[in-house]
């Protein structure tokens, strides 16, 4: 918190004054001449730029998985919004027809062991030591997703995996 001393105190109270004191004289002149503004003369000066769109989310090639991490959430969102009762397959197909590498990608089952639907899926995206992880599901609360460091396995997910081998 900055507090005013000294000085700095009395300027602004004398400044404060010395509005009030303007404001009051000013309404004690009784005529008032209206002074006609001159209009604005027509100019070929453009016009000031528009701002421009913000760029478009699109797959970085070699890039981070951080970078991304926003591209990955589009497609995946842009899926959900589609289908959302998506199973692995869709993301999977939707993540490769965005351009992220088939053979750089894990998935888990869509079912449980005894043939019941999976509570959340997980999906994932190797880029180069991190990995893209979505998941989605009631257990998940709908879809999330994170950049992780790929595990010491030299996988994205832990547990079993479904091959992708359409």
């Amino acid at each position: 918190m900055v507090r005013r001393t000294g000085s700095s105190a009395v300027s602004a109270s004398f400044f404060a004054a010395g509005v009030a004191v303007l404001l009051a004289l000013t309404g004690c002149t009784g005529t008032t001449t209206a002074t006609p503004s001159p209009s604005a003369p027509e100019s070929s000066a453009p016009a000031s730029p528009t701002p421009s769109a913000p760029a478009a989310i699109a797959l970085v090639p070699g890039g981070t998985a951080e970078q991304n991490l926003p591209y990955f959430d589009q497609v995946n969102r842009a899926t959900l919004a589609a289908n959302p009762d998506a199973k692995g397959r869709d993301f999977i197909d939707a993540l490769v027809a965005a351009g992220f590498s088939k053979s750089d990608m894990q998935l888990t089952v869509d079912t449980t062991t005894i043939g019941l639907k999976a509570n959340s899926i997980q999906f994932a995206v190797r880029m180069g030591d991190t990995c893209l992880i979505g998941q989605n599901g009631a257990d998940a609360g709908g879809y999330w997703s994170q950049a992780v460091p790929v595990l010491p396995t030299g996988t994205c997910l832990i547990g079993q995996t479904r091959p992708i081998d359409w």
